[in-house]
């Protein structure tokens, strides 16, 4: 158990967090969240130690070990893969050290009645079960599965380090993390490097690890797949839920429109004061009243509102004319980067009003091709833009081209045509510039603040296919929202890159996997290829059973094992067809307690004391909730059983 007792950090004067407190349990799963700069990473810096606080402790156990990894590192190793990765079993290594220097020690010595020899025994049985226990003798099985997970492939363990990107760097740093198998795992947006299928490796890692974790990340499909419980750092408080993040932000909701009403209610208590001091105050015979109610001002505890943010995008795209039917057409597309093939004779088209994702490990292509179709790279093969296509590009280091000299406005100023000037103001406002945030320079804002920028700046131009590169690094939860909401409602064609699945949801009508050179094409959201890829993955390993089976037995053996399927998937569905039952007895009562309270709000007096219950109101809306998502659940079950059937 970890310990957080009344911290208290200032910066600049104001309060970072002031006298907070929260307990960490050895099998938590934690996201922590907050606004830009409320605190969150100075959170995991202290817990770590590499950061005092004004006030405070972190108490943990006297043998507890923590694992961090912030969001960025210096890394400068030459190490192969492999090698630097063992860096991680430092204790491992250590006690092979001293089991190897005890025995020694134990056969060059005859004295095998003495206290000492005895006593080196028992050091090197005590190094020996220490070293049993951290899972020595395994590190090389352990490294190599948990580099795999990370996206690396066998041939890559003996590669140098300083051959790859600083991205697949971290990925390494990560694995030595997880292999030091801490009490405490810090992770400071572990996702940023990472493609869907290592996202998803670790997602399933983390569910299974043995200690306690705290997340900062905004991906909202990794938060709610892991974290059962959000700690929000907000105007120097925490709020400590016990649910993952969509739940949270539901909880979050309700608490703000609560502290809302204390608000409105002090605020008019306040005023109240007031005026009856500034009545009363030369009034000698009020004296005393006066002073008390001024003691009283000085002494009431403020209520501070964490204001909700309900900003939107409320603005159309300035489109181009649309573009003919096939937007692109592409035929025996390759690209090669000195001897090292990229791409390898793709085919494919994409029509108007598609939104297709590009998905796939990193380094597998997914950027070269974007980079070929806005024409910025040469290639093999021929590709074709369709009748009057026009193209916005939005590229991974997009910020960086932005001119840091000028101010936010002037930069959507100069960028904007046509009658979408006049909406300038309107559109930085959906875009979370607001007030005197126009007018700051662009060099000032920080790197979420500039990516923002930038797709609004892209927004503008009247385009009408988009392609676009990772448009949410350095996004936040809103700001993500923001962005997807403007690209629903863009009535072009979209081919966006990206490892959010959270944000793909909804805007990918058709996924291109990259993998060994070539892509292959799903119909459907990201979901539906998630499914369908593990789904896939299971037909193989039947596969591969079959194919053992065939080498290993006669055909009878092979009927055996369908008649044994037959009846698995048999089980199943009187299973499931169990589960339907029982949700369909629950929706037919919730209806029926539904309907009786509709029933009494109608005619209140026939039942009084129900309709006067302080819960009544909620008791009914959560009646209500349970009901759609009961119905929810029976409709996936149904469907589920169409599969099995089919």
């Amino acid at each position: 158990m970890f310990s957080i007792n009344n911290l208290s950090v200032q910066f600049n004067g104001d309060y970072l967090f002031e006298d907070v407190s929260f307990i960490i349990n050895r099998r938590d799963r934690v996201g922590l969240v907050g606004k830009n700069g409320a605190g969150k990473t100075t959170m995991m810096r202290i817990i770590t130690k590499q950061m005092e606080p004004e006030a405070g402790q972190v108490v943990m156990p006297s043998s507890g070990t923590v694992g961090y990894l912030p969001q960025e590192m210096k890394l400068r190793s030459t190490k192969t893969v492999l090698d630097e990765t063992f860096l991680a079993f430092t204790e491992a290594n250590d006690l092979e050290k001293r089991i190897d220097k005890y025995t020694n020690e134990l056969i060059e010595r005859t004295d095998y009645e003495s206290d000492s020899y005895h006593k080196l025994a028992e050091k090197l049985a005590d190094a020996n079960e220490r070293f049993a226990l951290i899972g020595g003798g395994t590190q090389q099985a352990r490294a190599e599965k948990v580099l795999l997970g990370l996206g690396f492939e066998h041939q890559d363990f003996k590669r140098s380090m300083s051959e790859f990107s600083g991205g697949w760097q971290m990925r390494v740093e990560l694995a030595k993390i997880l292999l030091q198998n801490p009490d405490l795992l810090l992770l400071d947006e572990p996702t940023n490097h990472l493609d869907i299928e290592s996202i998803q490796w670790l997602e399933g890692f983390l569910q299974d690890y043995s200690g306690a974790v705290v997340l900062i990340s905004h991906d909202r499909a990794f938060l709610d797949n892991i974290t059962k419980r959000t700690i929000e750092i907000s105007k120097g408080k925490i709020y400590d839920y016990k649910a993952n993040y969509s739940t949270y932000e539901i909880l979050r909701e309700e608490r703000l429109e609560q502290e809302l009403a204390q608000f409105s209610n002090q605020q008019k208590e306040i005023a109240q004061i007031e005026r009856f001091i500034t009545r009363f105050r030369a009034k000698a015979t009020k004296a005393k009243q006066v002073q008390s109610r001024v003691k009283l001002l000085e002494k009431m505890d403020k209520i501070e509102v964490d204001e909700m943010d309900n900003s939107a995008i409320h603005f159309r795209f300035n489109l181009a004319p649309p573009s003919g039917k096939v937007v692109l057409e592409a035929n025996q597309i390759g690209k090669k980067y000195g001897v090292k093939t990229v791409l390898e004779n793709l085919e494919f088209s994409i029509a108007r009003g598609e939104k297709v994702a590009f998905v796939g490990r990193n380094g597998e292509g997914k950027t070269t091709l974007s980079r070929i179709i806005i024409g910025d790279l040469d290639h093999t093969g021929t590709y074709k833009l369709g009748h009057n296509v026009v193209i916005g590009y939005y590229a991974q280091n997009q910020t960086e081209l932005l001119d840091g000299e000028k101010t936010v406005f002037e930069t959507l100023d100069d960028a904007a045509v046509g009658d979408i000037r006049p909406r300038i103001r309107g559109i930085l406002g959906g875009f979370l510039f607001q007030g005197d945030d126009v007018d700051k320079k662009v060099k000032v804002l920080s790197g979420g603040e500039k990516s923002r920028l930038a797709i609004a700046k892209l927004l503008l131009s009247p385009v009408n296919l988009l392609v676009l590169d990772e448009p949410t690094n350095h996004l936040d939860m809103r700001s993500k929202d923001i962005l997807k909401s403007a690209l629903l409602q863009f009535q072009g064609t979209i081919i966006l890159v990206s490892h959010d699945r959270d944000f793909l949801q909804g805007l990918s009508t058709r996924v291109f996997e990259f993998k060994n050179r070539k892509i292959k094409e799903f119909i459907g959201d990201i979901y539906d290829f998630i499914e369908s890829r593990n789904i896939q993955a299971l037909s193989d390993l039947e596969m591969a059973k079959k194919v053992s089976s065939t080498q290993q037995s006669s055909s009878d053996s092979d009927n055996k094992v369908n008649w044994e399927r037959k009846k698995e998937l048999e089980r199943e569905q009187r299973k499931l067809q169990t589960q339907i039952n029982k949700c369909e007895t629950r929706i037919s009562e919730i209806e029926n307690q539904i309907k009786r309270a509709e029933e009494i709000i109608s005619n209140p007096s026939q039942s009084p004391a129900e309709f006067n219950n302080d819960n009544f109101y909620k008791n009914y809306n959560d009646l209500k909730a349970e009901l759609k998502t009961r119905e929810k659940e029976w409709e996936e079950m149904h469907m589920k059983m169409e599969e099995m059937e089919g």
